[in-house]
Order: structure tokens, then C-alpha cells, then sequence
């Protein structure tokens, strides 16, 4: 059996160092375990079948074309607008626009990256016009970006929650301090930055112009604004569930976008649902050979192996949760975080319950290891993407993303770990 395991692990590292899709990769490790082990191919697929069946895990895929809408329908332009109007004549204050407005649209959109496709062809464009370099700008924006997977409603926390059985609404809110800490500290970092760039300083005479616009901006921002407000509101109220919240946000961004703001035509709504059914479809096949593959290592008792195999390093409970951070750490480079969230989920919780770690701390921790993943090297799947967008090189990027690990993700990853009350003081507030 632990032939078998080490062996479908190397596949599945090896066709990932290739760039086979993340489906087929699934695909050939189940069909290999299968093949190697006692577990049938028509009992796991019997098995999975009804899973993906599930008004839970429809979430996920309507949040994703809640994103896109955003980003097409002119709501993301407006929030930045709105943002801007309070910190946009500072000195250094369109980093912090584009970490608070990011913040926003990952409370909208649940995906990093919607963050990155919403804002960054509008605010790169903006602080270079200003003095930022093109590579700073670009790994600002991309940094914060990933937000969208900590800030609620979030896709890898619906995925945890349906995966482990936990609370999806007591997951949203594990994440949601550590998200905002994580935005505090990059914002600090940009005005660090900052100090080395030669900005261009708004006059007197441009903010006496910006304050005069205030109650046209904030009224044409309303609509926007009004959006995380019902999607947020009506889950922690009680008003409708997350999938309900999902299918509301994308019903409502189409009217906004084509009668409000009217830079969503008929023509690019099209366009857009396609992106988002293509997209789709690539993560519900990922989920689906996820499931398999996860329901392979469940009956040859993996998890326990595993968890045997850690306790006989050590019973520390802190030394434990370093290595599980090192590890998810590593798997956050090399996969992406909902492919992360399928494999290491059911394989970890055991050996978390066994040292008394709450399923929902562990969401968090989960949530924010492979959260910095999708802009740590190599896979860096939303750091790639905002090189594309921002038209810059890896080498120009590098320092800062960096450094926004180091300083902001790396010291919130700790605090998470070692301070469990920062992420279960809200699902607590509300009987969780």
C-alpha cells in the first residue's frame, strides 16, 4: 500500500512539473492506485458521482461567475473610484487603494483571481502615471489580490467546509481577521516601499477638486458598495446560504453592470458567462478526480499512516504545527490551493484533531498557507497571471512580491498558527 502511495505521489509531482492539466494528473493517479491496490475504479466513481452533487459545492462554481461579472460590469472600477476619494492624495495612498479595493472585491468575488483581472488593467496604468514602477505596481496589486481567498466569501473555504464536514459560514469568518491583518501589513509595506519612489504628490488644489466630487463618486459607488453588503449580509444574517449569496451576486452584478453602469453590453456578457463555464468546468473535473483520489487514500487509511509517521517524529504540539506549516508551505508552490484544499484537507485533519487543533483554526491555517501560494514560485498561478496583466518580467517583480511575503503573509501565517483566537473569536460570536 505504501509502495503504491509513494509511487502515485511521484506521478502526480512529475506530471505537474510537466504542465499536464490538473485533471488528467488526478486522473492518472487514481487510474494507477486502482490499478496497484485492492480499491475499483466503478466503486470510487459510484462514490464521487453523488458528491458533486451537491448544493454546497455549487458555490463555488456560481461565486466564480459572480467574479467575472464584477470585473466586466464596472463595479470594480467604481469601488476603486470610492477608495480612492479617502487615501488617493496621500503620499504612497493608491497602494493602499489597491490593497483596500482588492479586500473589497475578494469580499464580492471569493477568487484571486478576479482581484488581479478587475483592477489591475485599471490601477497599474494609475501608479505608474504617478511614479510607481510597473513591476512594484504590478506586485502590489497581485499581492493583494489573494485576498479574494481569505476575505468572505471565499472558494477554498467552501471547499474545506464541504470536504471536512465543517461549517462553510464558521469558515468564511476563520479567515476573515487574518485577511484583514494581512491587508494592514501590506499596506504598511507599500508606504516603506514608497519612501524610495519619486511620486508625484497631489496639489492643494486637485484635493479641493477630489472633495468637490465626493457625493457624485460615493453615489455613482453606491450600487457597487451595496453588493458585498447583501452578499455578507444576507449569509450572516440568515437571510439565504452561501450558494444562494452566490447565485445572488451574479444575478445582481448583470442589471447593475448593463442598466447602471452600462459597460456591460450583451455582446461582452456572452464573452464573459464563456470564460466563466470554461473555467468552470476545469475545476469541477479537478474536484471530481480530487474527490477519487482522496477517497483512495481514506480507504487505504493514508491519513493514519501519515499521522503515525509525524507522531513518531514528535508529540510537540507546536513543533507539529511548524512542520504542517512548512509542508503546506511547499504544497502552496507546487499546486494550486483548491487542488491543495482536495488533497491535504481529509489528509490532515486527523492528525490535527489528534494534538486538539479546531477543524476551524485548521481552516485558517489552511486557508492562508495556500492562499501565499498562488504567488510563490513555482507555481505562482496569480503571480504569472498579474505578469500578463501588467506587462512586466519576473525579474521585475520578484523583490517586491517578496517582500510582501516575508513582511505580511509570513508573520500573519505565525500569528494564525500560534493565536488560535484570531480566527475563532467570530465563528464563536456567532454559536460556532
Amino acid at each position: 500500500m505504501l509502495t503504491s502511495f509513494f509511487v502515485g505521489l511521484g506521478i502526480l509531482l512529475l506530471f505537474l512539473l510537466i504542465s499536464i492539466p490538473i485533471p488528467f494528473v488526478f486522473g492518472s493517479v487514481v487510474g494507477y492506485m486502482t490499478a496497484t491496490t485492492t480499491v475499483g475504479m466503478k466503486s470510487l466513481m459510484l462514490w464521487a458521482l453523488p458528491q458533486m452533487c451537491s448544493f454546497v459545492l455549487l458555490a463555488s462554481p456560481l461565486f466564480i461567475v459572480a467574479g467575472t461579472l464584477m470585473g466586466g460590469s464596472g463595479i470594480a472600477k467604481r469601488l476603486l473610484d470610492f477608495v480612492d476619494l479617502f487615501v488617493g492624495h496621500i503620499r504612497g495612498g493608491l497602494g493602499i487603494v489597491a490593497c483596500v479595493t482588492c479586500a473589497i472585491i475578494g469580499a464580492i468575488s471569493g477568487s484571486g483571481f478576479t482581484g488581479v483581472a478587475a483592477t489591475g488593467p485599471m490601477l497599474i496604468p494609475r501608479m505608474v502615471e504617478q511614479g510607481y514602477p510597473k513591476g512594484y505596481a504590478t506586485a502590489l496589486v497581485t499581492s493583494a489580490s489573494i485576498l479574494g481567498l481569505l476575505i468572505p466569501p471565499s472558494v477554498i473555504m467552501v471547499i474545506y467546509g464541504w470536504v471536512t464536514d465543517t461549517s462553510i459560514l464558521a469558515c468564511f469568518l476563520s479567515t476573515l481577521v487574518p485577511g484583514v491583518l494581512i491587508c494592514i501589513l501590506m499596506s504598511i509595506v507599500n508606504m516603506w516601499w514608497c519612501r524610495g519612489f519619486n511620486l508625484s504628490v497631489v496639489s492643494r488644489a486637485e484635493i479641493l477638486e477630489t472633495r468637490k466630487q465626493a457625493i457624485p463618486i460615493t453615489i455613482k459607488a453606491t450600487p457597487a458598495l451595496l453588493m458585498p453588503v447583501i452578499i455578507l449580509g444576507g449569509i450572516y444574517g440568515g437571510v439565504f446560504t452561501a450558494t444562494e449569496a452566490a447565485a445572488v451576486a451574479a444575478i445582481y452584478a448583470i442589471p447593475i453592470g448593463i442598466l447602471v453602469y452600462k459597460d456591460l453590453k450583451v455582446r461582452s456578457l456572452y464573452v464573459l458567462l464563456h470564460e466563466s463555464g470554461i473555467m468552470v468546468g476545469s475545476i469541477m473535473a479537478m474536484i471530481f478526480t480530487g474527490l477519487m483520489l482522496g477517497q483512495i487514500y481514506a480507504m487505504l487509511q493514508v491519513p493514519k499512516v501519515v499521522a503515525d509517521l509525524v507522531f513518531s517524529l514528535t508529540t510537540n504540539k507546536y513543533m507539529l504545527l511548524l512542520l504542517l506549516n512548512i509542508f503546506l508551505f511547499f504544497v502552496g508552490m507546487v499546486v494550486s490551493d483548491t487542488m491543495g484544499m482536495l488533497i491535504c484537507a481529509p489528509l490532515l485533519l486527523p492528525l490535527v484533531k489528534a494534538i486538539g487543533v479546531d477543524p476551524i483554526h485548521f481552516a485558517a491555517i489552511m486557508g492562508v498557507n495556500l492562499a501565499m501560494g498562488g504567488i510563490t514560485p513555482p507555481y505562482a498561478s496569480i503571480l504569472y497571471f498579474g505578469m500578463k496583466v501588467g506587462k512586466c518580467e519576473f525579474s521585475e517583480i520578484f523583490t517586491p512580491v517578496m517582500s510582501f511575503i516575508v513582511f505580511a503573509y509570513l508573520p500573519v501565517i505565525a500569528l494564525t498558527t500560534l493565536v488560535p483566537s484570531l480566527s475563532l473569536a467570530l465563528p464563536r460570536m456567532l454559536g460556532y
